[in-house]
């Protein structure tokens, strides 16, 4: 027998789900396709949120990760809200770099105006 079971996981990613909502996941699939993209995620060199052997398959890691609750399955709704607060702090990171770009375009201009007044005044010396 499989330790933790399909049912097992199920049990751990649905335990914040109350009697009468839907599940955030009913089918063997979702645990399939959820582990199988974090072991993907493992072997591309994602840090491991667990204790694990260096002996362990990346596949191993994922579902004792799923297992041990370190690792989530977010509804479709809770994808869609992490989507717009990534993609407004990705907006607000944006903003403030241009900013400070700004700041430093403002600043080198006041430079050049020095150093082109101190040119002029030298020349005008001579």
């Amino acid at each position: 027998m499989i330790h933790p079971s399909y049912v097992d996981l199920m049990n751990v990613v649905n335990k914040g789900v109350e009697e009468g909502e839907e599940p955030v996941i009913s089918s063997r699939y979702s645990i399939v396709m959820a582990t199988s993209k974090r072991a993907r995620q493992i072997i591309a060199g994602d840090e491991v949120m667990i204790d694990a052997s260096p002996r362990d398959k990346a596949l191993t890691v994922a579902v004792n990760e799923l297992y041990q609750d370190k690792l989530g399955i977010l509804t479709d709704e809770e994808k869609i809200a992490m989507a717009e607060t990534i993609a407004k702090k990705n907006a607000e990171a944006d903003a403030e770099e241009s900013n400070t770009e700004k700041a430093g375009d403002k600043e080198g201009k006041k430079e050049d105006k020095k150093e082109s007044k101190k040119d002029s005044e030298e020349s005008a010396e001579v």
